[in-house]
Parts: C-alpha cells; structure tokens; sequence
C-alpha cells in the first residue's frame, strides 16, 4: 500500500462523511493513481438511496474520482511541500463524458484509475474509471485546477 487514510488525510481536506478514498495502492506522478473506496452500508447517503434497495449513488463515485485525481494532482507537483499542499485546493471545472455501466452496492470495493491526458500548469485534465471486482461500473472526463485556499 503506497498511502493509508491518514496519509491521505495530509493531502485532501475532506473528512467524514465526504472523504471517499480509503488508500492508494499505485502512484506514478504526472501519469496514473489507482485508488480504493470500501462502500459500506452504515453510510449516511443509504439512508436515503434508496431505502430497502440500497445503491451508491453515480454523484458519490464521480467525486470519488476527483478526490483520487486531486491526490495525483499533488503528488505530481514538483518540489512542494505538505505546508504548501495544506493551503491549496483542488477545485473541479467540468466532468465529461459520464457513464454509469452498473449499480455499486454495500460491501463493493470501488477501485478508482485515473490517467492524466493533459496538464498545462495548474489545469488538469483525467480520464476517470471506476471498477468494482474488475468490471468497470463508471467513467468520466475530469477537469480541475489547483488553486490556494
């Protein structure tokens, strides 16, 4: 495992119930993160989506997505410390080309596989996929900026 939770936690402000990566198992900065959310069923959106029929909802994986992207994006910057990454933020821009290809249940693990296709300074542009037992569940185009708080 390359970073834990708490890693995780020095990089990105989220914090429960919104932070939705548990680990990162592979890093190549300027190219590819995979990362894993473990989807329990004691999550506060199950509550209500939907009652008696519980389904991770697409909002959730997308954002999960743009968090495992925004851990690359930090990673990926040359020279900055933990200070710094602490006073800057990752906002997204545009999320393109969604797909939701099946539900994600309670007790699914989510792996997240983002890829860079483009950076120019603090714009990033990621292809999003995310897994659950190697069928791919979801896909999108992401677009962010890092910019301080």
């Amino acid at each position: 495992m390359l970073m834990d939770v708490v890693e995780i936690q020095k990089i990105l402000p989220h914090r429960y119930p919104f932070l939705l990566v548990d680990r990162v198992t592979d890093l190549t900065p300027k190219e590819s993160i995979i990362a894993y959310k473990n989807v329990s069923i004691s999550e506060p959106v199950f509550e209500g989506h939907f009652p008696g029929h519980p389904i991770y909802p697409g909002v959730m994986i997308l954002e999960g997505m743009a968090q495992a992207g925004g851990i690359l994006a930090f990673k990926s910057m040359d020279g900055v410390t933990e200070e710094e990454i602490a006073n800057k933020v990752v906002y997204f821009m545009s999320i393109d080309k969604a797909k939701f290809r099946s539900p994600v249940k309670p007790g699914d693990q989510l792996e997240y596989r983002l890829s860079v296709i483009k950076n120019k300074g603090a714009i990033w542009l990621l292809k999003g996929e995310a897994y659950v037992d190697g069928k791919l569940t979801s896909e999108a185009e992401l677009k962010a900026m890092i910019v301080d708080k």
